[in-house]
């Protein structure tokens, strides 16, 4: 196998020949590049020899499922992940084109171990990526991604005989099926499906009609240019765009999908955004009522109410912080048997008996809505108001390059540890504790707190801040951990602020 090149340029005859792959996009649980400024088709075929020899190295059954989101360039980029695939011995099942959690969900449904899905997720049209796993409901961590990005990169990938292609029929039914069971609402429900005009305006309305779901469109149309805003659902823009097709329709709510489909996003029937970290507050009051004792898994940029919530104490439930990322959150949930992971991106993890433990947004519309017919005198904004007052903050993503945002981040933990060892308050109360399991989460005698973490997918830092006090207070925590995020040089401008 040919070395991945690093001189290797677009518009040169070595492109269309020798693998070009930036190091870099080997994150910490998902591999993305730009496309094709970063990778090259030959580059995604070494992928596919370098994933096909891990799965060999590793004594993974020679089987994989592979599907791609709805971007013009993204079956071509399968195509040559599926050619390296093959070359390593494997053989493919093409399950076509399908939101993230339909390929999961191909693993169980077909028998296979092996899963890799073309998706730049939520990225702008550009990027492009894989999300993959050998062990459902488990992807690739920092330990996978890394051995695989030296197998390719030192041009380690094995040929061997025995590799081959089959296209499957019939994924999308037995996934949609495998949703909703023989479930069907028995309230009245009326909900904005929002897409954005990703890969899930292909299931977010045909989910809705199988529960007996009125469906308010927005943006269903398949349309890879997205012309209306990028979908992410824990981007304002989208939120807003929610609230107002909520205000305009009288929907009880509107549940928003990303553009894989494996996250979700909530506005309320008053139009309110409801951050995910709060919903799963709500998933997690309503579902400690049927399971007392309880496990819920949050990852570190999530409301501190899953620990110090009275209804939840009073279930029993145990709650447990941990590092961002899916492929961290799946391992946790999974390593604790927890029924549930939020993640305030919007992640959720639904495990048995609820669902199967990886991330699914439209699992998480099926929960929703279960939990609405539960409480059937209930509206959204109820459950919302019914939860202790905290002021948060979105997440927001200072620049850091790829290359210099770990030694950052490093050197922003030591600086805050040292303020807290030193004593010295913040925002005007005592540092309880801070918790470094993903960045520096500094936690305030009163319970609020204050994150700065990496981002494992882009070249940003992030920042969350949330208070039980007031919206004055969040704002001191997020102007002081600013003003130490400030002392290094190489951080640039956010993409949103409060």
């Amino acid at each position: 196998m040919m070395k991945p090149a690093a001189t290797v340029t677009p518009n040169t005859w070595e492109f269309l020949r020798d693998p070009m792959i930036k190091p870099t996009g080997f994150r910490e649980y998902d591999a993305r590049w730009k496309y094709p400024d970063e990778i090259n088709l030959p580059g995604m075929t070494a992928l596919g020899l370098g994933l096909g020899t891990q799965m060999y190295k590793r004594g993974v059954e020679p089987v994989i499922a592979v599907g791609n989101d709805y971007r013009d360039y993204s079956v071509a980029i399968k195509n040559a992940l599926v050619i390296g695939l093959m070359q390593a011995g494997i053989r493919v099942k093409d399950i076509g084109p399908c939101i993230t959690p339909m390929a999961y969900f191909s693993s169980f449904h077909l028998g296979v171990p092996g899963v890799a899905m073309v998706t730049a997720s939520h990225n702008p049209n550009g990027w492009t990526g894989v999300k993959m796993g050998f062990e459902m409901p488990l992807t690739h961590g920092p330990d996978e991604m890394s051995e695989l990005r030296d197998i390719v990169l030192n041009g380690q990938g094995v040929a061997r005989d025995g590799g081959g292609y089959e296209t499957v029929d019939g994924v999308f039914e037995a996934y949609l099926d495998d949703l909703v069971g023989d479930f069907r609402m028995s309230r009245k429900l009326k909900v904005v499906c929002a897409t954005g005009n990703g890969t899930a305006s292909a299931f977010g309305p045909a989910l809705f009609e199988r529960l007996g779901v009125e469906c308010v469109p927005s943006h269903n149309e398949l349309d890879y240019t997205f012309p209306h805003y990028n979908p992410n659902p824990e981007a304002m823009e989208m939120l807003h765009d929610m609230s107002d097709s909520v205000k305009a329709s009288g929907a009880d709510f509107a549940l928003g999908f990303d553009g894989d489909g494996d996250r979700c996003g909530v506005v309320d029937d008053e139009g309110e955004e409801i951050f995910a970290d709060k919903v799963g507050v709500i998933m997690a009051r309503d579902l400690s009522k049927i399971y007392p004792g309880a496990t819920f898994v949050a990852d570190v940029k999530s409301t501190g109410l899953f620990a110090s919530d009275p209804e939840l104490i009073a279930n029993g439930v145990k709650a447990d912080y941990w590092k961002t990322g899916h492929s961290h959150m799946k391992r946790r949930v999974h390593a604790l048997g927890a029924l549930a992971g939020f993640e305030k991106s919007g992640h959720y993890f639904m495990a048995g008996p609820l669902g199967r433990g990886y991330d699914d947004g439209m699992r998480v519309a099926v929960e929703i809505c279960k939990l609405m017919d539960r409480n059937p005198d209930m509206k959204m904004s109820d459950l919302r108001k019914a939860l202790p007052k905290t002021w948060s903050t979105p997440s927001m993503s200072p620049y850091a390059s790829d290359t210099e945002k770990y030694g950052i981040l490093e050197r922003l933990v030591e600086k805050l540890v040292a303020k807290f060892e030193a004593g010295e308050p913040l925002a005007g109360r005592a540092i309880k504790e801070i918790v470094t399991v993903n960045g520096a989460r500094v936690i305030l005698d009163n319970g609020s707190w204050g994150l700065v973490r990496a981002s494992s997918n882009t070249p940003n830092l992030v920042v969350v801040c949330e208070s039980s006090d007031s919206e004055a207070e969040m704002r001191a925590i997020f102007d002081e951990i600013n003003t130490v995020i400030r002392t290094e040089p190489g951080v640039g401008d956010y993409d949103q602020t409060i």
